[in-house]
Order: structure tokens, then sequence, then C-alpha cells
């Protein structure tokens, strides 16, 4: 059974940094696309930033130039390293696998606020 936790959220400040990390057991994530998504109150979940396996990146033009993906295959983990941080960026954040994806995490809190 393949599981994915999320970790690293929290409660920032605008303009702050986070980095989240999604740990996977159960699978090896070297043979599957990794990605991010997120889903704030009241809205849709919306896909923040995914990562092919052979290490190209995308993110979404919301946070482009602030967030970014990456992925340690020998650690089976991905990361999202988040900076300049927004009010707007406030929600819960899910890591995923594959793409389309079959398997979630059960997703970490974000807040940005003063």
């Amino acid at each position: 059974q393949v599981q994915l936790v999320e970790s690293g959220g929290g409660l920032v400040q605008p303009g702050g940094s986070l980095r989240l990390s999604c740990a996977a057991s159960g699978s090896i994530i070297s043979i599957y696309a990794m990605n991010w998504y997120r889903q704030a109150p009241g809205k849709q979940r919306e896909l923040v930033a995914t990562v092919s396996t052979s290490g190209i990146t995308i993110v979404a033009n919301s946070v482009s130039g602030r967030f970014f993906i990456s992925r340690d295959n020998v650690k089976n983990t991905v990361y999202l390293q988040m900076n300049s941080l927004k009010p707007e960026d406030t929600a819960v954040y899910y890591c995923s696998l594959g793409r389309p994806p079959s398997y979630w995490g059960q997703g970490t809190q974000v807040t940005v606020s003063s």
C-alpha cells in the first residue's frame, strides 16, 4: 500500500518561506511523476507544481518564481520550497503520486498571515 506523508506546514508571515516534504512508502517514486496540489477554503483543489521522472518541473503561474518543486529519489521524497509567501497561498497542501494522481497524502496546512 502506498503512503504519502506530508510535513513542514505551519503559520508564516507574509514574505516568509516554508519547505514542505512528502515522504513516500510502499512505492518507489522514481518511476512516477510527483505533484503538489493545494486547496483553499471554498475553492477547488488546484495543481501547484509537478516534477516528471526525468526531473522536468512545471509550476502554476500564480507561484512561478516563488515555489520550487524537487525530488530526491534516494530518499523517496519530494519537496516544495515556498518563498515570498502571500496570504493567498493559505491552503491545505497535498502531495500526490502519478499523473493523473493515483495516491494522495493527508495534506498539511499552510497559513500565511501577520
